[in-house]
């Protein structure tokens, strides 16, 4: 099915599993809310109300269901077999994610098996499997995730100079899918897409007979699907681009200076892959200028927006991992100290990012799981999450119709000046929001879940309103502004319950 090797396949599968499982930890917020929550909410929102929540994106409608729709039918398919434990819940999305990454990185070993050779392919193979940043997001359950397996299988069909398995019908379709999932997903194809039209004896049927009719079908397809869910018909890819690239309202969420990319953004995705990056642009032939021209258009076109994040980048990492096997199958004398750094250092940053850096939004929600089923009697617990808005995920790790809250935090789409959202106002003084908030004994939650860093602050209202610190989850050994390096929950007792810390 993959036309490799057997036991090159079940070594791929098998190290992508252990991937999966090797990563416990957050890494931003739309791994949950732009996926899990939102398939969570399509299938268990029918049995229980208010049980499950969509941030203003869906209400906004900026995004599409097709994502997460694919993990919808996964839960759909365990609630009727009655067996949607939160554990299958959590891990099937990210095993199904891992397998997806597995058929991709064989995709890549065959593709440069046909255009060079086994030995050249051994190496880039070797590169893509030990890259600490793949590692970190190959399981995670991000459109970017999905947008980078789509762009690396699509290459494999790609009309590359050599490649034997080139079908325009493909690699367009795997293309206009991962446009539909994530706009952005276009960006690295324009200059591949320009140079096949380029080079196209016959322009006009490559458009008419092939492009369109697959542009048509997969956007006719995301048309319907959009509209069952919604309601009404939606072109979610344009109200996308709208606010991200037209408005740029994406800044809203953080800017960066143009040149971030290049001075960090570029250089922390490689890691340790940085040097042999480099070294791979100069020796590679020339066919392959046109790889190295998306990955550098890419991040000229990611520069020119404001709001910049490691993942968007993403898609073209494979693509460097080409030049990174040119430069291991060149060298002599240091081969092997060169693949004892690359595999030692990424082996370690891949580790330390996915069982320790940032794990207490996780661990935290494991242990909220466990009170939900706990207070099956207490008909009154709830739990409030303050913390920066989306910093945990929802109820996709509950599982449980315990009422949550957490602090809210839409931009202003009306043109407000000087706009705070509730997570603003809330952290401009702690303690007054919370008196003005809970003035009411009756409407206190049963948990608070805080970072350390806000302790000190609220003590006031913790000691007089009778809450007790229960339990406390480490999170970070780099924090920073409203982020702690631990996270506390804090339990409301009644009078007779109070006991001493």
């Amino acid at each position: 099915l993959l036309g490799e090797n057997i036991y090159l396949v079940l070594f791929t599968i098998a190290l992508r599993i252990c991937n999966c499982f090797l990563v416990q930890t957050s890494f931003v917020p739309d791994e949950y809310w732009q996926s899990l929550e939102v398939a969570h909410h399509m299938v268990f929102i029918l049995n229980i109300t208010n049980y499950g929540y969509l941030t203003w994106e869906w209400t906004e409608r900026l995004r599409g269901y097709t994502y997460p729709l694919i993990f919808a039918s996964m839960y759909k398919i365990l609630h009727l077999l009655g067996n949607d434990s939160v554990q299958l819940l959590i891990w099937i999305p990210r095993l199904a994610q891992a397998l997806l990454s597995a058929i991709a990185d064989l995709k890549l070993y065959s593709l440069m098996k046909q255009l060079e050779n086994q030995q050249v392919a051994r190496w880039v193979f070797f590169c893509q499997l030990c890259s600490w940043f793949t590692w970190y997001c190959c399981t995670r359950t991000l459109t970017n995730t999905m947008e980078t397996v789509l762009t690396v299988i699509a290459l494999f069909y790609y009309p590359l100079e050599g490649s034997k398995s080139m079908n325009s019908v493909k690699y367009s379709s795997l293309v206009a899918l991962a446009f539909i999932i994530r706009p952005t997903a276009v960006i690295p194809w324009i200059p591949l897409l320009f140079r096949h039209f380029w080079q196209a004896q016959r322009k006009l049927d490559l458009i008419l007979h092939q492009f369109l009719p697959v542009g048509f079908v997969t956007l006719s397809w995301s048309l319907i699907i959009d509209r069952i869910f919604f309601g009404q018909w939606t072109l979610v890819q344009y109200n996308f681009l709208k606010f991200n690239v037209l408005q740029n309202l994406g800044t809203f969420y953080g800017s960066h200076p143009w040149h971030w990319y290049v001075s960090q953004g570029f250089p922390v995705v490689l890691g340790p892959h940085l040097p042999f990056f480099i070294h791979g642009c100069f020796l590679a032939p020339k066919r392959y200028r046109i790889l190295l021209v998306t990955v550098l258009w890419t991040l000229l076109i990611y520069s020119m927006l404001s709001h910049k994040e490691f993942r968007f980048i993403y898609p073209v990492l494979p693509f460097c991992m080409v030049f990174c096997g040119y430069s291991l199958n060149h060298l002599k004398m240091w081969k092997k100290p060169a693949l004892s750094f690359l595999f030692l250092s990424n082996m370690l940053l891949a580790l330390y990012t996915g069982l320790v850096h940032q794990r207490g939004t996780l661990d935290v929600m494991t242990h909220i799981q466990e009170l939900g089923y706990n207070n099956l009697n207490k008909s009154a617990a709830s739990v409030f999450v303050m913390m920066p808005c989306h910093s945990t995920p929802f109820y996709s790790h509950v599982h449980h119709p315990l009422p949550m809250r957490f602090l809210q935090c839409p931009p202003d789409l009306t043109g407000k000046s000087q706009y705070l959202d509730e997570a603003d106002v809330f952290y401009q003084n702690p303690l007054s929001w919370l008196y003005k908030e809970f003035h009411n004994n009756s409407t206190l939650p049963t948990y608070l879940i805080i970072f350390n860093v806000l302790e000190e602050e609220i003590s006031a209202f913790l000691i007089s309103r009778n809450y007790e610190r229960t339990a406390i989850f480490f999170h970070t050994h780099l924090p920073e502004g409203r982020t702690g390096s631990h996270i506390y929950i804090y339990e409301r007792k009644l009078k007779g319950q109070l006991y001493r810390r």
